[in-house]
């Protein structure tokens, strides 16, 4: 008997018991939607985690008091990282000057929660301002589409000129071209000379309601200081080269260093991160999510093959006059226990395929309320397809090896 012929049988064997069939794969789908379904969402979150992560370019690094974007390490000591000095715009200025792997070096300010006023319109009270350098743009891969950039000259004289955001231009200049126009920043007059470019955010970032002044302009209005707390800068560096990034990270870790005055045995006492370095923390921070949800995937994929080998037992039992009869036509054992193993493979394959795509609707579900990308790991598919085809095998050989093993003249007379 060929493989068509022995798996046609297995699927008639399938489709005649069809509500017990069914039951038995309740289990099957159970253990993989719920591993598909964990590893698709965690799948979602991180491709778009790694999108919003990589706001740095390939040869880009930043300097801060504070992890990247909070950290994603819960064993961080907030209390230490606060008593931390804030970096300021003089060591930004140091590691441009002594600085012999890096070509860029930008520093930044921010402040939050602002509204920008012009003639009888106005946006909410969501508009960022960030203090910035010349190498605002080409260090965080957000560029002025319309207009120009922020020049050294603008910095050193403090010229009261702005950058907005896309969503700052629709909302205050809907139907004319703000470049060239004086608009109000919380209170204060500043010339627009720029447009940047549209960048939209899955996690809700407000890319498009930035605005950028010089950061000279910022100081002079709003300080250092932000109540009862010192300022801390933002400084961004590009390395010369994506290979010598390691070297460059390591060269500005020394600057800083120096002009922080950090002692030797004393650990740094700021923060240093690349895209890569965001993305690994992220990646460390969920691994454990990945892991508890593979084990109980697994332990019940493995309950589920109990209840496959009992239900192939009961099988083997209900068809032994069958068995007998196949037997005296001339059917081997190996036919036999081929019959049945087959038969329990493709049912915890149907299974499978059915909790594959069961898991990939769940997982990304949240992908229709969100900015979320939608997205199929169709490794994670492959190997619970394996896994199925596994657990087929594992609880599928005792009773398809039961099956060949019956004598066949018992095997006719049982009743």
């Amino acid at each position: 008997m060929n493989l068509i012929e022995t798996t046609r049988m297995a699927l008639d064997s399938i489709w005649s018991n069809r509500l017990r069939s069914f039951l038995t794969l309740v289990g099957i789908i159970a253990g993989v939607a719920s591993i598909i379904a964990v590893m698709t969402g965690v799948s979602v979150v991180q491709t778009t985690m790694e999108k919003e992560l990589s706001v740095l370019g390939s040869t880009t690094f930043q300097a801060q008091k504070w992890p990247a974007r909070g950290g994603f390490n819960n064993d961080i000591d907030w209390r230490a990282i606060q008593r931390r000095r804030p970096l300021t715009v003089a060591q930004a200025n140091a590691i441009r000057e002594q600085g012999t792997l890096v070509d860029l070096v930008g520093a930044e300010l921010w402040k939050f929660g602002l509204k920008g006023v012009y003639r009888d319109k106005s946006t909410n009270n969501n508009v960022t301002i960030c203090g910035g350098t010349p190498e605002y743009a080409p260090n965080n891969t957000h560029f002025v589409e319309f207009g120009r950039n922020i020049s050294p000259g603008d910095v050193k004289v403090k010229r009261k000129v702005a950058i907005i955001g896309p969503a700052i231009a629709r909302q205050l200049f809907p139907y004319s071209d703000p470049v060239g126009r004086t608009f109000k920043l919380d209170g204060h007059k500043y010339k627009i000379i720029g447009v940047l470019e549209e960048k939209r955010s899955a996690m809700g970032g407000g890319y498009d309601n930035y605005c950028i002044v010089p950061i000279s302009v910022f100081l002079d209005i709003y300080g250092m200081r932000e109540g009862n707390r010192e300022r801390s800068v933002n400084i961004t560096v590009r390395a010369l080269s994506p290979e010598l990034v390691p070297d460059a990270v390591e060269e500005v870790r020394s600057i800083l260093r120096r002009e922080r005055k950090v002692n030797p045995r004393d650990p740094d006492d700021f923060e240093i991160f690349t895209n890569n370095s965001q993305i690994r923390s992220f990646n460390q921070a969920t691994a454990g999510l990945k892991m508890g949800s593979f084990v109980i995937g697994i332990i019940a994929l493995v309950v589920a093959g109990i209840g496959i080998m009992n239900i192939m037992l009961v099988s083997v039992t209900e068809r032994t006059r069958e068995i007998g009869i196949r037997k005296s036509l001339g059917a081997n054992r190996k036919t036999i226990l081929g019959q049945f193993l087959l038969e329990a493979i493709i049912l915890c394959n149907i299974g499978g395929i059915f909790g594959v795509i069961i898991g990939f609707g769940l997982g990304n579900i949240m992908t229709f309320f969100t900015g979320f990308q939608v997205t199929i790991p169709l490794e994670w598919a492959i190997a619970g397809l394996m896994f199925c085809t596994t657990v087929g095998l594992a609880f599928g050989i005792w009773p398809a090896t039961r099956a060949s093993k019956l004598d066949p003249i018992e095997a006719l007379r049982f009743e």
